[in-house]
């Protein structure tokens, strides 16, 4: 076993690599960037050496530098992770011309694989299933565009080099055949600096199933049974899950009999996802093959009770395979989901910022969080905004999804906005509680997931307040005292709104998405009268119990689970709706002024990649003027009415900040 391994990764992989290396005694070297010498990888591994600035290019896709690192620490082996550059041929070849190990494939590998074009070709040639479509290397346009005609719509266009939603687009036909072209190998070339790209007929309703394989140097190859994750937006796994609810045991055995296959046409070595699209009839496609370890890889891990970064060190170590195909047997169901950092009511658009307040559930026998950050830490805009993935496990997937759900419950994330909301509605949607999801639905039907505008009821106002009310007056949040006074005797410590000679009467004033309520109260001690606007409420014997209120509202008895502290208010009320409110002062508001409809305005800082208007240009409202990459992604800055383009200031290829006024709108 190796005794010193180089990590050429940030984030929450590069923290789970140190977490096993630990275990196994094996001393860890990290490397940062710029923007994360304090992050977390960097404060656990033994040691960490710089590589340069905060972009990518300039430091964690810089593989002679990283290998420079590796030298000098004394490094036997270098674990690529996920993404920059665990697919990099180049990368695994310098490794090995180094005398260093490359915890992944062989360069031939990833080769054969990094392509989807030669890949399938070598697919095919092994009996693997494929979608129709071309995968050859002629790139024109007016080529493409015959291709397309010939393969027939819908059809989808892949970036041929990459992977993870990045160049891909659906075309339904022949009149959006070039834009969405120029588009896909536009990413295609800021993702994976490769433009090429191949033509698959687009299966529809299809489900998107991968299995897990492993290779070791002399020969075997097994599977570890399959993840469906065919909740997805954009081609982005949103959640992952294992046993899928849509395979039968015979489906199961002919999808991990094609995985091996396509495993041993490569001689694989390590560990690898085999991803399939697989029709409502059962019917199952080649899709591509990951020659990395999987961001959802931990599903795989609980069902099986197995630690895949510990098999990645012990077959590159030149170790025979820990297990038979006949000695995997799973048990229980796994299911995972990523907290990213992000506003799914803005078109999912990544945020970025201090992590003010983190609160994750508890780590158990059946929930697993794997994170990168913690409290305080900073989201930057040059990497992947993912701040967590929470991983569950119980006996049957309902019980998962329940468990789920009670997580998902306890999570809070002040600061940059969060898909938390999204998640737990994701996990109570009938298509994902029955198993139906197929890889569109969520792009279908995304206004189903949404939380959007939603004005609080007055029984979640009352519980709200009383909660705030109860935090106030004993200083207790989720069970624990605020030592806000240093004598809890004292009179000045208890605020209660006494008065002499009448009840006092305070005012609770909340606020959520920039909408403000206000409560009036009498009463304390857990006994109160409330009222918002008309509405009044008895309120009698409450108490904060842990993570939930118990009280009587009007006689009604009831447990509200939510968490209270001096600053805001989270609860969610009988459907599993979540509400957070800040608290405000009583008697100070300012209205924050709507945002104006003569400019378009940078959401945060990136790149221009395409400007698609001009001064003097005559507009609809909705029409796209600029595209902005930002965060991995393009995002498509639109006209905010109709009109005349007074000025636009900015041009393609230059870096924006956030904020920045790029096009302006004469008046109206």
């Amino acid at each position: 076993m190796f005794e010193r391994v180089l990590i050429a990764n940030r984030g929450e992989i590069a923290c789970r690599v140190i977490r096993t290396c630990r275990r196994l005694g094996i001393h860890t070297i990290a490397v940062y960037s710029e923007a994360d010498k304090d992050a977390q990888h960097v404060r656990l591994a033994d040691e960490a050496w710089p590589i340069g600035g905060p972009r990518p290019a300039d430091s964690y896709l810089r593989g002679d530098v990283i290998l420079d690192a590796a030298r000098r620490t004394g490094a036997q082996a270098i674990h690529p992770g996920y993404g920059f550059l665990s697919e990099n041929t180049g990368f695994a070849r310098a490794c090995m011309d180094a005398g260093i190990a490359f915890i992944g494939p062989r360069p031939e590998s990833i080769d054969a694989m990094g392509s989807k074009a030669a890949a399938k070709a070598l697919m095919a040639q092994h009996d693997v299933p494929l979608v129709p479509g071309y995968h050859g290397e002629n790139q024109d346009t007016a080529f493409l565009a015959e291709q397309a005609a010939m393969t027939g719509y819908p059809l989808m266009i892949k970036a041929a080099a990459g992977g993870g939603g990045k160049g891909m687009r659906i075309v339904r036909n022949a009149s959006e055949f070039v834009d969405a072209l120029a588009s896909a190998q536009r990413e295609a070339t800021s993702s994976f600096g490769d433009a090429r790209v191949i033509l698959e007929r687009y299966v529809e309703h299809p489900r998107h199933i991968e299995f897990q394989v492993f290779g070791d140097t002399l020969g075997q190859v097994i599977h570890l049974n399959e993840r469906e994750c065919s909740a997805q937006r954009r081609y982005q796994k949103v959640l992952e899950e294992t046993p899928s609810p849509f395979l039968d045991q015979a489906r199961r055995a002919a999808m991990g009999a094609a995985a091996v296959a396509a495993a041993q046409a490569v001689n694989y070595v390590g560990a690898g996802t085999v991803e399939f699209i697989v029709a409502q009839s059962g019917e199952f496609f080649f899709m591509e093959m990951n020659t990395r370890l999987q961001v959802e890889h931990p599903v795989t891990e609980l069902t099986l009770g197995l630690d895949l970064v510990e098999w990645q060190l012990r077959v590159a170590a030149g170790e025979p395979l820990p297990l038979r195909q006949d000695e995997v047997h799973a048990d229980g169901h796994a299911i995972e989901v990523r907290l990213y950092a992000e506003d799914p009511d803005q078109n999912f658009l990544p945020a970025s910022g201090e992590l003010q307040a983190l609160r994750l559930p508890a780590p158990s026998p059946h929930v697993r969080l794997d994170g990168g950050v913690v409290e305080g830490d900073t989201v930057t805009i040059f990497y992947d905004p993912m701040i967590a993935k929470l991983i569950v496990f119980d006996a049957t997937r309902a019980q998962a999804l329940q468990r789920l759900r009670e997580a998902l419950a306890v999570c809070e994330i002040i600061g940059p906005k969060s898909n938390i909301g999204f998640l737990e509605r994701l996990v109570r949607h009938p298509a994902v509680v029955e198993g139906r999801i197929d890889t569109g639905y969520l792009d279908r039907h995304l206004d189903e997931f949404l939380v959007g505008e939603v004005t609080p009821a007055d029984a979640v106002l009352f519980a709200a307040a009383t909660a705030a009310l109860l935090h106030d007056e004993t200083g207790v949040s989720g069970g624990a005292a605020d030592p806000r006074s240093p004598d809890p005797h004292s009179p000045w410590a208890c605020a209660d709104a006494w008065r002499i000679g009448h009840a006092g009467k305070r005012i609770v004033a909340l606020t959520t998405r920039e909408r403000r309520y206000d409560v009036d109260a009498h009463g304390h001690a857990g006994n109160y009268q409330l009222r918002h606007g008309d509405a009044i409420c008895e309120v009698r014997g409450a108490r904060l119990l842990g993570d939930h209120l118990s009280a009587r509202f009007d006689g009604e008895s009831q447990r509200v689970p939510l968490r209270a502290d001096a600053a805001r208010v989270l609860l969610h009320d009988a459907s599993g709706q979540r509400y957070s409110f800040s608290r405000a002062a009583a008697f100070a508001w300012e209205a924050k002024d709507a945002a104006g409809g003569n400019q378009v305005i940078a959401p945060m800082p990136g790149r221009i990649v395409l400007v698609k208007a001009q001064a003097g240009d005559v507009v609809e409202q909705g029409q796209e003027l600029l595209v902005m990459e930002a965060m991995k992604m393009e995002l498509a800055l639109k006209a905010p009415r109709a009109g005349t383009i007074e000025s636009v200031s900015t041009t393609q290829g230059e870096f924006v900040e956030a904020d920045a006024v790029l096009v302006r709108f004469a008046d109206a």
